[in-house]
């Protein structure tokens, strides 16, 4: 099977000329091993997934570290933790050498933030995300953006559902979420029920792209509110899910303050909640919600991809106006971006922007974009283009590159 080019690697190599070592996270099968491995062959490989390798390096971390070559990729660090103290003495003992270490892990847990604020200036930290759209078309050009989008649903962007057609996408999804229990979450966190936190994984499915209202999880599944931020946090962490966090800058009390739910992958969406064919996806209850998921998890790639920390938020105030997505440019000035699933994109789907310009005049806003299944973009009015979604990711690559 031939190796897909992921968009990071031109951020990868940079990086490692100018750092002492590098930290990858992102979910587990999201092609991290792959990745260094079929663009880093001058680096030794040692995975801590093997249980034989992990003991003998908590046992004996200097004898480890002394065992490695120059430059080494030490995968699912995650596993033992601990080994990043010894990593820490070693760099800070060879600051001038580049590129010595890279780590990989299936969550952004406390240790490898905590590292990325010990050896500030001295260890990159990036995210790997599955396939993104402009990836998947260097596999296989499917054509339109709908096409697109039922392949991220139906199909999912995971690596080996993208590229092996004879996989079956619910055999995996199901393999996919008893591994991530048993493995990442058992081994690491005292969840308590893993049948609830299942549980919890299908009702936060089925809201996606909606405000997270902790009380409603903690009453449906009868437990506390904290443990449901707890769990929050867990998926967070693992990179299952992202919240978009509201638009903060001296807007005042308008606004809703609850952030809103995405998942980093469609695919997992329609697992968790039975969805399964086409006729659903598209005209279904949560057809507008899926592909706004899309879009969201869509431009998360392309910040991360280009080793950028995402500056997104959303807008909802207290008299029902609503952006979907504002892009932060820099202080007080955005991009405000509307997602519709209709292939007819028109002026009055720009209402929202047009009003959200009138009621914050204060800031810088930019035009405002409206993206959509049309295969075409062109201006609705002065303050909005309707965007077609390959040029809404192409334009925003630009940006993050440039700023």
């Amino acid at each position: 099977m031939r190796y897909i080019h992921r968009q990071i690697e031109s951020v990868i190599k940079p990086l490692l000329d100018s750092f002492s070592s590098l930290a990858i996270t992102g979910p587990r099968q999201s092609g991290k091993s792959t990745l260094l491995t079929q663009t880093l062959k001058d680096y030794q490989y040692v995975t801590l997934d093997d249980p034989i390798t992990r003991e003998r390096a908590v046992d004996d971390p200097r004898l480890f570290f002394s065992s490695l070559k120059d430059k080494a990729i030490i995968d699912e660090i995650q596993n033992a933790p601990e080994l990043l103290s010894y990593a820490k003495m070693i760099i800070d003992e060879n600051r001038d050498k580049k590129g010595l270490y890279i780590f990989t892990g299936s969550q952004q847990f406390h240790m490898i933030k905590n590292l990325g604020d010990s050896l500030a200036g001295r260890i990159a930290l990036l995210d790997l995300m599955p396939f993104s759209m402009a990836e998947i078309k260097t596999f296989k050009d499917l054509g339109t953006t709908e096409e697109y989008f039922v392949q991220a649903c139906l199909t999912g962007s995971y690596p080996e559902l993208v590229t092996n057609k004879k996989m079956d996408v619910t055999t995996w999804y199901g393999s996919y979420i008893q591994t991530y229990l048993e493995r990442d979450i058992r081994s690491i966190y005292n969840i308590g029920s893993l049948r609830d936190f299942q549980r919890f994984m299908q009702l936060l499915a089925a809201r996606c792209s909606q405000t997270l209202k902790l009380s409603e999880f903690a009453v449906d599944l009868g437990i506390s509110v904290p443990t449901v931020k707890k769990w929050i946090s867990i998926l967070e962490a693992c990179r299952i899910i992202y919240l978009l966090h509201p638009y903060y800058n001296n807007l005042g009390k308008r606004i809703t303050k609850s952030p809103k739910i995405y998942f980093l992958d469609c695919g997992l969406v329609c697992y968790l909640t039975g969805l399964k064919d086409m006729g659903h996806l598209i005209k279904g209850p949560m057809a507008g919600a899926l592909f706004e998921n899309y879009c969201i998890q869509e431009t998360l790639k392309i910040y991360f991809n280009n080793g950028k920390q995402p500056q997104l938020y959303y807008l909802r105030t207290n008299n029902n106006l609503e952006i979907d997505l504002l892009i932060e440019k820099s202080f007080q000035k955005v991009i405000p971006v509307e997602f519709k699933l209709n292939k007819t994109p028109n002026s009055r789907m720009a209402a929202n922007i047009n009003r959200f310009k009138k009621v914050f005049s204060k800031f810088d806003i930019d035009q405002g974009w409206l993206v959509s299944l049309s295969e075409q973009t062109f201006p609705l009015n002065r303050q909005t283009v309707a965007i077609n979604f390959t040029d809404y990711v192409q334009k925003l690559s630009d940006l993050i590159i440039s700023w």
